[in-house]
């Protein structure tokens, strides 16, 4: 079996692409990852064969716009990037398909492997690695900031998601896709979110049945495989004119000397804003105060130091990257931006969570997280040095919020998802095969 993986996004999103790769490649078929420059060195360390499919450049560019992380247009300005690239990656996979033994497995945004599967009728799979894209008459997935929309009338929440597709989603995707369609002979699709993206032969969400409880209404093709915990051997590479800003340290010596800071004091807080966040100068300075607040030490976890001051107080350390499932154990507690890898990696540490969702994935994300116990969330808006401070010291004192962490981390450390997810496409793969 040769498996055709495309993955879009930044690390979060590529991470656990690699891991069900590495384990593929291990169980003894070929791998592909096509996925944006940065991350050939993460998918070769990984012993996998890269296409690349966005150029370091316009992976940049769409990290550094200054409407990613808006809670409406970031969705659209993916989108447009997305639809840029169809034909792009299309004739990718097609480079790289082998007919007869081929597998595409496909992101959730990586629309363009479903239209592959539509057309060469392969063996296919979409990956969710979140479930706000399950949409449903029952659970819903919750809004910005983390509002739990599931009580309100089923005819209401049709009416939001049917609001949805035809502003915030389809304009930006449809035309191009319909044109291309076109072209290649099939029929026109709309509102791509309610449920053409979900492969009609198997659908994956690479999370838990105690996260997300599958509704009666979920596609029927759909399984969960549990938290496909990831983190890359290195971080992702970033353009010449990027990485000056890096921590100028190699990988061993920013690891000791985290190892060294950790050790030093009490365990710190972490912070995160997302390997793909650029814009999180107010985030980071927010966590100096709000950690000085609290007389707790803070780890600082980003790729671009001009988020910080040229020179930092003493209780607080900078490291450009950070493998978590080595730091977040060592916390004492984590804030983040809700991204579903950054939550899954917190409950399998069993730390308490603080979470400022901003767009995506997120708000739900961090609903979900409070409402299993494991932490709070708070508002983009809401997030000062006070609020913060007063919200980590209610997260580290509370014997019920500690007791919720401990018992998720339990429940992780019982499921092996990256096993499952794999036995999952090797199934799809082989029932194919035999229709």
């Amino acid at each position: 079996m040769h498996a055709i993986l495309t993955p879009v996004g930044s690390s979060g999103d590529v991470n656990p692409f690699v891991t069900i790769g590495r384990e593929l490649r291990r169980r003894g078929h070929d791998v592909t990852v096509l996925a944006a420059e940065p991350f050939a060195g993460v998918v070769s360390n990984a012993g996998l064969a890269f296409v690349s499919t966005w150029s370091a450049e316009d992976y940049a560019h769409i990290t550094s716009h200054p409407d990613l992380w808006h809670p409406s247009r970031g969705i659209g300005l993916v989108l447009q990037a997305v639809a840029s690239g169809l034909r792009s990656a299309y004739a990718a996979i097609r480079q790289v398909h082998e007919p007869g033994r081929t597998i595409v497995v496909g992101h959730t945004l990586a629309l363009v492997t479903r239209v592959f599967e539509e057309v060469h009728r392969v063996p296919a799979a979409t990956v969710h690695l979140a479930p706000n894209v399950f949409r449903s008459d029952f659970r819903q997935p919750a809004l910005a900031p983390a509002r739990d929309i599931s009580w309100w009338p089923r005819q209401v929440k049709r009416a939001l998601w049917w609001g949805v597709d035809r502003v915030l989603i389809d304009p930006h995707i449809t035309p191009a896709l319909n044109r291309w369609r076109a072209e290649l002979g099939l029929p026109p699709v709309s509102r791509v979110f309610n449920t053409w993206l979900h492969s009609p032969q198997r659908t994956i969400g690479l999370f838990p049945d105690w996260f997300a409880d599958p509704q009666p209404d979920w596609p029927v093709q759909s399984r969960l495989s549990g938290f496909v915990l990831s983190d890359a051997p290195v971080a992702p590479a970033l353009t010449d004119s990027e990485s000056p800003a890096r921590t100028r340290l190699t990988d061993d010596e920013s690891r000791d000397s985290l190892d060294a800071f950790i050790a030093g004091g009490p365990a710190p807080i972490v912070f995160t804003a997302g390997s793909a966040n650029r814009q999180a100068r107010r985030f980071f300075s927010t966590a100096i105060e709000a950690s000085a607040r609290t007389g707790l030490r803070a780890v600082l976890v980003t790729g671009y130091r001009e988020h910080l001051p040229t020179v930092l107080p003493g209780h607080v350390y900078h490291a450009g990257y950070a493998p978590f499932t080595a730091l977040f154990p060592r916390a004492a507690a984590i804030v983040h931006h809700g991204g579903i890898g950054t939550c899954a990696q917190g409950f399998a540490a069993g730390v308490p969570q603080l979470v400022m969702p901003m767009g995506f994935d997120q708000p739900d994300n961090a609903w979900r997280v409070a409402t299993l116990g494991a932490g709070e969330t708070i508002a983009p808006s809401a997030f000062t040095p006070r609020r913060v401070s007063k919200a980590l010291d209610r997260l580290l004192s509370s014997e019920r919020i500690l007791a919720a962490c401990r018992e998720w981390q339990q429940r992780i450390r019982a499921e092996d998802p990256v096993k499952h997810a794999c036995d999952l496409l090797e199934e799809t793969y082989d029932r194919n095969k035999r229709s």
